[in-house]
């Protein structure tokens, strides 16, 4: 029954804006406004862009909707004006699009980035947990964006985070593995950047003969790669596996990672043997089997790998590489041993 009731407000709250969208459209082709085209095309705009997403508000205020959603109403609704007005009736668009656009933006990536760094400021207060930039980026994101936007802006503002701005040196902790320094990867990387460069110069010699926005094109893409392919790499270096609080924080920069309850995990074997990758054995490298690996864990259920764009996979035996393999081994052990200590007294 509480199903039904929800399916109605979310009917109620997403239909009646697209309602409204939908008479801006009829009019906007009926004979009316063909009749007054300069008065009805400022109607249409103004209620496109100001009218519905401020229905939409009343809508969701007393909601669990993050507030941030009404922005998604805002983008339609321009592309809906740019679409249906004629250009000769788009001055107010124009308008909208030069000087209030970029503000509605601004305030979004403003409000993003004060509550990442009120969290920040929470974590730092709570001395045994452990920060991590990535993860606190995506739950502060979840709570005030559109659930579908997260991933794509969270890998881009995290790109340029571990490229451009995280260059202290992260010390490890204890309880914390690094898995970049002898796996042979961020050499790799940082050779794809150089090829990515060099080969950006040939072509975009070339393609100028032939097309200057064509060769402009290419090189933009080109540099954006390797911008992103940077950012993985530095990635990797600031965001270790850790053991914490009964759980197995296991990543791979911020292309790849699975959080794994140590109750969940049936074995850990230190082997470097191939193994067949499929829908259920998996490596966390997003290279895959370009990478070794010296360490497989084994569940007792089905876990959930999270790639970039959170893509998302199952599986229930990980292959990784770790740099100290001996060691992560010994304080797993330890650790399964106390859960299993743990979950044996809440039996009894």
């Amino acid at each position: 029954m509480s199903n039904i009731i929800n399916n109605q407000k979310k009917l109620i709250i997403f239909g009646f804006p697209l309602l409204l969208i939908g008479l801006m459209i009829f009019i906007a082709k009926s004979s009316s406004f063909r009749l007054h085209p300069e008065s009805m095309a400022i109607g249409v705009t103004f209620d496109l862009l100001l009218t519905v997403p401020f229905v939409y508000f009343l809508l969701i205020r007393k909601t669990t909707i993050p507030k941030t959603t009404i922005v998604p109403f805002l983008i339609f609704g321009v592309l809906i004006c740019s679409i249906i007005l004629p250009s000769e009736n788009q001055y107010y668009l124009n308008l909208f699009k030069t000087w209030v656009l970029p503000i509605v933006e601004l305030l979004v990536v403003s409000f993003v980035i004060y509550n990442v760094r009120k969290t920040i400021k929470n974590y730092k207060k709570k001395k045994h947990l452990s920060f991590d930039f990535f993860t606190t980026l995506k739950n502060t994101c979840y709570e005030i964006l559109p659930e579908k936007v997260v991933m794509p802006i969270v890998t881009e503002i995290a790109v340029f985070y571990y490229g451009f701005l995280y260059w202290k040196k992260r010390k490890l902790k204890e309880n914390e593995f690094t898995y970049h320094k002898d796996s042979g990867t961020i050499t790799l990387l940082i050779a794809i950047i150089f090829i990515v460069a060099i080969e950006t110069v040939t072509f975009h010699i070339l393609l100028l003969k032939w097309s200057n926005i064509a060769a402009w094109i290419l090189t933009f893409l080109s540099i954006y790669s390797a911008i992103q392919i940077f950012g993985f790499l530095k990635s990797m270096l600031k965001r270790p596996i850790a053991i914490e609080s009964n759980k197995l924080y296991l990543r791979y920069g911020i292309m790849n990672e699975a959080t794994i309850k140590l109750k969940e995990i049936a074995s850990i074997e230190i082997s470097s043997k191939d193994i067949e990758l499929n829908k259920e054995t998996r490596k966390l490298s997003f290279l895959g089997e370009l990478e070794s690996h010296n360490v497989i864990i084994r569940l007792k259920n089905e876990s959930t790998l999270i790639g970039l764009y959170g893509i998302k996979k199952k599986f229930k035996v990980l292959a990784l590489y770790i740099d100290n393999k001996n060691e992560f081994k010994n304080q797993m052990d330890n650790a399964l041993q106390q859960e299993n200590i743990k979950n044996a007294g809440k039996a009894e």
